[in-house]
């Protein structure tokens, strides 16, 4: 009797566990993909892959280019590259800064962060940056998936007017990214 016990109460917890999972998912995407842009003192841009060639690769590109649409509507007009130095050699920030350059916005509207090697450390980078230049808002731009660790992360560096939005790009990888979105949001929550 005790192993029918055992049993059914493992079921229930794994039941359970899915049952979260799923919903704290399908909130994630359904959040992240709800964008909340607003006039901010500064924009975010989380860094990705960069190309051998040294070319923002198609994930990076769509945060970049919504960060021109966002400079376009007059939401921002400073922003934060934030990425580290990948495999193939290239330094994120630095590519990111050089498209954004190419697309007209100043380039001394643009910080560079070439040590946000994670979503926790661009967070404390730009948290210095923004309390340097006295931002209090920011607007996070990223794939829709990584919109609400970000906000988790931003909050814990003790920045509350936080606006978002997201790249328009998906892939079959974003499948993977939305599973490890699940774990690595609970991680950062203690």
């Amino acid at each position: 009797m005790k192993t029918a016990q055992f049993k059914i109460v493992g079921i229930v917890i794994l039941l359970g566990f899915f049952s979260w999972f799923c919903f704290h998912t399908v909130f994630i995407t359904l959040s992240g993909l709800q964008d909340n842009v607003h006039v901010a003192d500064v924009a975010v841009i989380l860094g990705n892959e960069v190309t051998p060639e040294g070319q923002p690769s198609d994930r990076l590109k769509a945060r970049l280019d919504k960060a021109v649409e966002i400079f376009s509507l007059g939401q921002t007009q400073n922003f934060i590259v934030s990425g580290g130095t990948g495999e193939e050699g290239r330094d994120e920030a630095e590519v990111m800064a050089n498209y954004l350059i190419d697309k007209s916005i100043p380039a001394e509207n643009i910080f560079v962060d070439s040590a946000g090697i994670t979503t926790e450390a661009t967070a404390e980078n730009s948290a210095k940056i923004m309390s340097d230049n006295n931002w209090k808002s920011v607007l996070i731009v990223s794939q829709y998936f990584h919109i609400a660790r970000t906000k988790l992360a931003f909050q814990k560096q003790g920045i509350t007017e936080i606006y978002w939005a997201s790249a328009h790009y998906f892939e079959a990888r974003d499948l993977y990214s939305i599973f490890r979105e699940f774990f690595a949001f609970y991680a950062y929550l203690v």
